[in-house]
C-alpha cells in the first residue's frame, strides 16, 4: 500500500518480507528513488510477546518497533487502539484549552459553544474512529471526555 511518499509492505513471513523489501529497493533504485534509512522500520503483529530484533537485508538495516504513527494514527503489533484513543483524547483536551477563552466567555451563547465543540473538538477526538473496535472501557473513556467538555460548557448540574 502506498500513500504519497509512504509505502506500507505486508507479509506473512520474515522471508517474504525480506524478498519484498529487496524487490522494492531494486525497483526504487531503477527509478532513481532513495529511501530514508531512519524512517524505514518494521512491525511484527502478533498476540504473543514480541521479541525485538532487527533485520539486515543485503546491507540494509530494518529496525523493529512496537508501534508507529501512520497518517496520524498509532498502529501497534497487538492491534490495540487504547494508545490511539488516549492520544486522541489528549489532543481533544489540548484543543479545548486552546479555545478556553471562548468556552468560558459569557458573551458566547451555549449553543455557539456546543457548535464549537461539535465542529472543532469532536472531530479531533474521533479522527479515524471508523476503524476502531470499541470495547466497554474505551467507550467509557470517550463518554467521560465528552461529559467533561459538556460540563465545562453548560456548568455543573444542580
Amino acid at each position: 500500500m502506498a500513500y504519497a511518499d509512504d509505502i506500507l509492505t505486508i507479509a506473512r513471513t520474515k522471508q517474504s518480507l525480506m524478498d519484498t523489501f529487496q524487490q522494492l529497493k531494486n525497483s526504487s533504485l531503477e527509478a532513481g528513488l532513495m529511501r530514508n534509512e531512519k524512517n524505514t522500520k518494521y512491525l511484527k503483529c502478533t498476540k504473543k510477546d514480541i521479541k525485538i530484533e532487527s533485520l539486515n537485508i543485503k546491507s540494509s538495516y530494518l529496525e523493529q518497533v512496537k508501534q508507529y504513527k501512520y497518517l496520524r494514527s498509532i498502529i501497534n503489533g497487538t492491534n490495540s487502539i487504547e494508545e490511539e484513543v488516549k492520544e486522541r483524547i489528549a489532543l481533544g483536551i489540548k484543543a479545548y484549552y486552546a479555545n478556553l477563552k471562548l468556552f468560558k466567555s459569557r458573551l458566547v451563547t451555549k449553543s455557539s459553544k456546543l457548535k464549537l465543540y461539535r465542529k472543532v473538538i469532536k472531530p479531533i477526538v474521533t479522527y479515524a474512529s471508523e476503524t476502531w473496535v470499541l470495547r466497554e472501557n474505551i467507550i467509557k473513556k470517550l463518554l467521560l471526555f465528552e461529559r467533561k467538555i459538556l460540563r465545562g460548557i453548560f456548568g455543573p448540574t444542580k
